[in-house]
């Protein structure tokens, strides 16, 4: 069996009989190549050079094993040109090395253009740890234990990426992160940190809906009516943030009975209906409205749901929502629904936490500025700005986006340069991959 088609675990287990508990593939900028850490791995170099959809010259991966979870830790650095791999960690299950792997570059690469578009002095990074059979996931002592793990990973990297919160991870987990590592964001406000950031994450994809709606000549939000899939802690933000602007009808699908119990008793008289849904069921992107948002899991926009949409536009939360960023962007200009790139109207929730270090201020005007209409990397600024030159160029709004995203990417740290290049360098000089 391929290396790549191995289960996460059978992977841990074959580099650990290999001697070693940590892996790399990094990119040379010298030859283009990607090199490994050791021979025998030989086949993930050449997994991501062939991998034209996810794999994008990334500065960085590297894996470890848990020394006591057994877990698969794994740590994404795509660009970061504009200073330190910044995203998330998180904390789910793969069935096989190669969706672990193309979860970590598409994210991370997520995050280079997210953080690019929102102005952050950060470069785009993610982190992952594999969900292992029977590993006590909601057990406290085994969090912990998982959690200092990924913790010691990420400061063995020596802040080529700085970890935050993301699915499956939560701020408990981030408090002990933060135990064992500086390189981190998103943590509980008891300890200094920024709290929750659903809320933020919600007002910016409103914003964005917002933009789209005034660039297509469409008004307001009010009396449209907006179908969300999925209901977790930003899509509950958000449906308040709608019904403040007086949306006509929202309708909601969710998995979870007391979830739907609990919303229901929380928008008791709105104009707000919650459907139930099973594993797989998307049925209800299918449902006519003005704007359906995604909220739930990746690559939900593919050539299965999209021919069933029967919405104008499509701004949601969730991240990666095309399963492939050039055919499914083309298949829903061709069918006139106007696609508002996840990674330019869900940054709050990088935004909120990102500059936490330099202190909290009521009202943060570093954090406001987002959600108006006056600054140039506002999200209704940057939203109305990527559909317009989709018109001008004849393009799809995510080859737009992605155009004037990658440019800021490129711009350097105004002081620290490409620092964590020589980072990542000195990592591969030193034989990270032999310590541990």
């Amino acid at each position: 069996m391929s290396l790549v088609d191995l289960s996460p675990e059978a992977f841990a287990s074959h580099l650990l009989s290999l001697g070693q508990r940590r892996a790399y593939a990094v990119h040379d900028p010298r030859t283009g190549r990607v090199e490994v850490s050791h021979q025998a791995l030989a086949e993930l170099g050449e997994f991501l050079s062939a991998d034209n959809r996810d794999y994008d010259k990334h500065e960085g991966v590297f894996l470890e094993v848990g020394e006591r979870s057994g877990a698969l830790l794994g740590g994404f650095v795509h660009r970061s040109n504009r200073g330190q791999g910044q995203g998330g960690l998180r904390h789910w299950p793969y069935a096989s090395v190669a969706g672990f792997l193309r979860d970590g570059l598409r994210l991370a690469m997520g995050m280079t253009r997210k953080n690019a578009l929102a102005g952050l002095w950060w470069g785009g990074g993610k982190g992952l740890i594999a969900r292992v059979p029977g590993d006590g996931y909601r057990d406290p002592a085994a969090r912990d234990t998982l959690y200092s793990e990924y913790a010691r990973f990420v400061t063995s990297l020596r802040g080529c990426y700085i970890t935050a919160e993301d699915a499956g991870t939560g701020p408990e987990d981030m408090a002990t992160v933060h135990r064992h590592t500086r390189f981190v964001t998103c943590v509980p406000p008891a300890i200094g940190g920024s709290g929750n950031p659903s809320p933020a994450t919600a007002h910016g994809v409103v914003c964005a809906m917002e933009g789209a709606l005034d660039h297509l000549g469409l008004g307001t939000l009010e009396g449209k009516k907006v179908v969300m899939q999925g209901t977790g802690n930003v899509a509950t933000a958000m449906i308040g943030e709608l019904l403040r602007r007086k949306v006509g009808a929202i309708v909601a699908s969710e998995l979870s009975l007391e979830r739907r119990a609990a919303l229901a008793g929380l928008f008791a008289g709105a104009p707000v209906t919650l459907v139930p849904a099973q594993p797989g069921d998307n049925s209800v992107l299918a449902e006519p409205c003005d704007i359906l948002a995604p909220n739930a899991l990746g690559g939900i926009l593919n050539p299965d749901t999209i021919p069933t949409i029967q919405a104008r536009i499509i701004c949601g939360a969730a991240n990666n929502q095309l399963l492939d960023d050039v055919r499914d962007a083309q298949a829903l200009a061709a069918l006139g629904v106007v696609y508002i790139p996840d990674y330019l109207c869900n940054r709050m929730g990088i935004v909120n936490c990102a500059n936490e270090q330099y202190g909290q201020v009521p009202n943060d005007p570093a954090i406001s500025r987002h959600f108006g209409r006056e600054w140039d990397n506002s999200v209704y600024v940057i939203t109305r700005r990527a559909l317009e030159l989709a018109e001008q160029q004849s393009i799809t709004t995510a080859a737009a986006a992605n155009r004037l995203a990658d440019e800021l990417a490129r711009q350097p740290h105004p002081i620290w340069g490409h620092r964590t290049r020589a980072i990542i360098d000195g990592l591969v000089a030193d034989r990270w991959h032999l310590g541990g």
